[in-house]
């Protein structure tokens, strides 16, 4: 029996990924002045990560985050600005052939159907390259739209998992969904 290729190997393979308005990439710091404008701001970050005080803690974030282990990780791009509207990023359990999605979009390109075309792209990557049984993601309780996201690429709710985590000095309750490999294959035919 040949042994499964290893999911870092497949994440190497696809630095890169393209939909219809938008390049997926690595993460560069020549994007830290795009990924400040929603990092340093307050209501794109209330959920998912302190918010920025200056253009010099993005470049941080990018350095010690994005570039220092960049496998699956990657910047949004919109092919039609080529500004960087936000970042994707697919983390997975080698040994349990599973992974978690996660995102960040710019406040001025919420509501246009960035996050779920570019979600979309990395479900295929999890799923069709890396051979993934199942893709998880979470959000806080106070912010159902992301869901709506999660439910528009297929995606299931599981349920509430309490007292998740801690942001920004508060216990915060998240939302767990998940999608199988075949959900995924029904999902996209």
């Amino acid at each position: 029996m040949e042994k499964e290729a290893s999911l870092t190997l497949g994440l190497a393979e696809k630095q890169v990924l393209e939909t219809e308005r938008l390049l997926l990439r690595p993460v560069r710091l020549a994007d830290a002045e795009d990924m400040y404008e929603y990092a340093g701001d307050d209501e794109t970050t209330r959920y998912v990560f302190p918010t920025h005080q200056s253009l010099q803690d993005t470049k941080e974030g990018i350095a010690t985050y994005f570039m220092s282990a960049p496998l699956g990780k990657f910047a949004i791009e919109e092919y039609q600005s080529g500004k960087m509207i936000g970042t994707i990023d697919l983390r997975v359990e080698e040994a349990l052939r599973k992974g978690e999605l996660g995102y960040a979009l710019n406040k001025a390109y919420w509501g246009q159907g960035f996050v779920p075309e570019a979600a979309m792209a990395i479900l295929s990557l999890g799923f069709d390259h890396l051979g993934l049984i199942s893709i998880q993601a979470v959000h806080d309780v106070d912010n159902p739209n992301s869901g709506k996201v999660m439910e528009k690429i297929g995606m299931t709710k599981i349920g509430l998992i309490p007292s998740e985590r801690m942001n920004k000095g508060k216990v915060v309750d998240m939302v767990l969904y998940s999608i199988s490999r075949k959900d995924w294959q029904r999902h996209i035919l």
